[in-house]
């Protein structure tokens, strides 16, 4: 979901508009983003990349 879609229950208006000071509030949570400025997706993929990676040194190592 994104703020496009949703309608502020103070002033009624488009949340991506920002007209009010709690519309502001929520369209800036909504795109805040974790880690680094990294999405939840992409740390995902980074955790699943270093996994592959350790599974292969240890591979490589014999261990």
């Amino acid at each position: 979901m994104s703020c496009d879609d949703l309608v502020c229950a103070r002033c009624a208006h488009p949340v991506a508009e920002g007209r009010c000071p709690q519309c502001r509030a929520y369209r800036d949570r909504m795109h805040h983003h974790g880690l680094a400025g990294m999405t939840p997706a992409m740390l995902s993929l980074l955790l699943i990349a270093l996994l592959f990676l350790t599974l292969a040194l240890k591979h490589l190592a014999g261990v």
